[in-house]
């Protein structure tokens, strides 16, 4: 009887382990609906095409906001695209604390992630800085957050909203905020851009 049973089992797992292989088997991506995604998120768009209002050649005023004091210098800046329609690389250069300083920065509009990017550098330190965020439902506004360390009082990954205010076609407003300060008053630095006369 025992035999007979085993012999039973031993049938049904063999008429049955073709069909559980099958269905563990992961389906075959058709390369046609492969090459369609690739392309949605590989090919730039409208949102790159918004990029375009920073190309081009811009006086550049720098405010350092302490409270109710506000301590402006003067500087120049560029952007260009580095990836023709892809990415926007920017160049500026100012005083800042008392010294010539250089910054570099890239920014982009990740279609996987659906949101702006930038990354940004300087010759004033050795942090490199990263931020992520969206247009304004008016489009008046790139508003992106990100992290920096305050070297001051050893903070690390301080949240920072930079906000670009698109006054005019040949104005822009560059706002940063430390976010820990609180709700108003956050604001610590402006940079205002003037497109130069061609």
């Amino acid at each position: 009887m025992k035999s007979v049973l085993a012999a039973t089992c031993a049938a049904l797992a063999a008429l049955a382990t073709p069909n559980l292989l099958q269905e563990a088997r992961p389906k075959q991506p058709d390369p046609a609906e492969l090459v369609k995604r690739l392309t949605q998120y590989t090919t730039p768009g409208a949102e790159h095409r918004l990029l375009e209002r920073f190309v081009g050649e811009w006086e550049a005023r720098t405010s350092v906001v302490m409270g109710e004091q506000r301590v402006a210098s003067r500087g120049t800046a560029s952007f260009a695209w580095k990836e023709e329609g892809r990415w926007l690389e920017s160049s500026w250069s100012g005083e800042l604390a008392g010294q010539q300083v250089r910054a570099h920065g890239w920014l982009g509009y990740d279609l996987f992630k659906m949101s702006y990017v930038w990354t940004g550098i300087t010759s004033y330190d050795t942090a490199m800085n990263h931020a992520e965020g969206d247009l304004s439902r008016d489009g008046r506004s790139l508003v992106l957050y990100g992290t920096l360390d305050e070297y001051l009082t050893g903070e690390h990954d301080k949240m920072v909203k930079y906000a670009y205010r698109f006054v005019s076609d040949d104005e822009i407003v560059l706002e940063v905020h430390d976010l820990p300060i609180g709700e108003t008053g956050a604001q610590v630095m402006e940079l205002r851009f003037t497109r130069k006369e061609s």
